[in-house]
Order: structure tokens, then sequence, then C-alpha cells
């Protein structure tokens, strides 16, 4: 699933910036929730509980593994009618392999992408234009 429009020009967005440490999971989960909800959608939807999950992964995977070269991470939030976006940003150089062995084993980055999946969502990363940095990109359908 595939966004009509890119995520830059979807009515609604949303960007946060936190320390790469404790307590950023809650503080991004927190700010999706508030998001969702001034954006219309319901707590309800079926998408919101595992995009939320997703979304905790993806911090907690920043936290744990690039807050040494990355102090901040940066998390984007957009909707539209038809799609729910999110994206988790650090400035630390590995890229993970979506289709790789971490891909495939528990927890983590296999739970994200099982649940995007399942959702019929994608999951992309990109790389930073700039530098070593990179971005997970989900877009689930809502």
């Amino acid at each position: 699933m595939r966004p009509a429009t890119a995520p830059a020009a979807l009515p609604h967005r949303h960007v946060l910036t936190v320390p790469a440490g404790p307590g950023a999971v809650r503080v991004a989960r927190e700010t999706a929730e508030q998001a969702l909800a001034e954006w219309g959608i319901d707590a309800r939807h079926p998408a919101v509980g595992p995009a939320l999950l997703i979304l905790g992964e993806l911090v907690a995977n920043t936290v744990r593994h690039a807050a040494g070269l990355s102090p901040q991470t940066t998390v984007f939030y957009a909707a539209g009618p038809d799609c729910l976006v999110l994206a988790v940003h650090d400035r630390h150089p590995h890229r993970p392999d979506l289709t790789g062995p971490y891909a495939a084993g528990p927890g983590g980055l296999a739970t994200v992408l099982e649940l995007t999946h399942a959702l019929g969502g994608t999951a992309v990363v990109r790389g930073d234009a700039d530098g070593p940095g990179k971005s997970v990109w989900i877009t689930l359908p809502l």
C-alpha cells in the first residue's frame, strides 16, 4: 500500500524530535495518540493499536542501537483519508535489511514487519542524502 500522494503532501503532519534515551518511546507513542485524536482517527480503528506498537518498536530500536552515534531521534507522523505514515529517523550509519535475518527473528524489526504486512502496509529504509543516517518509513492503510 502506497499513499496516493507523498507523505509531505498529506493533510495531517507532525514532527517530533526527542533525546534517544529513556522516555523516548513513551513520548513518541503519546504524541502519536494525541495527533491521531486531533486528526479524527478513532483510537479503536484496527490500524491504530498495531501502528502504536510499530512506532514503539522503531523508537526502541533507535534508543537501543543508535543512541551512541545519534543522541536524538526524529519521528514523523502523517495521515490522509486512506493512509497513516510513520517514520523514525536517526543518524547512525547502519541501515537494517528489511528482508535479512533480523527481519525474520523474534521481536524488534520482525514484529514491525509482521504487523505492517498483516495490515497491508509497506516498510522501507531511506538513507539520508547528506550523510550516514536513515529513516524507517511505515505506511499503513486506513
